[in-house]
């Protein structure tokens, strides 16, 4: 992954990388606030002519990082999240279940923000 940045956006929720100045992929997210505060991340996008580079593997490595030096967890609700947490559980640890269904719940409450 030479020359690819990630950075946070958090205004916009996206967890993006940068190449020659282009997003090439991003991680969508939300940030849950109760019953505890989370990033729950709901898709992850990478451009078709940048697939297969790792690029979503450091997205979501990058997400977690972010959450733990926020001191904060990570709720994934987006399937490569969860299925990269899984292959990963050193540096992905679990959610809790009811932090779970309380950010599925918001994302229902919200479908105009994905």
């Amino acid at each position: 992954m030479d020359g690819v940045e990630i950075r946070d956006d958090r205004h916009a929720g996206r967890l993006e990388a940068v190449a020659g100045g282009e997003v090439v992929g991003r991680i969508e997210y939300f940030v849950l606030d109760d019953p505890a505060h989370a990033l729950v991340p709901v898709h992850t996008i990478v451009e078709p002519a940048h697939e297969g580079k790792g690029i979503a593997g450091s997205l979501a490595r990058e997400l977690y990082a972010l959450a733990a030096r926020e001191g904060t967890v990570v709720a994934p609700l987006c399937p490569y999240v969860v299925r990269w947490a899984a292959r990963h559980p050193e540096e992905a640890p679990a959610a809790d279940p009811e932090l779970l269904r309380a950010a599925k719940r918001w994302l229902s409450e919200h479908p105009e923000r994905f």
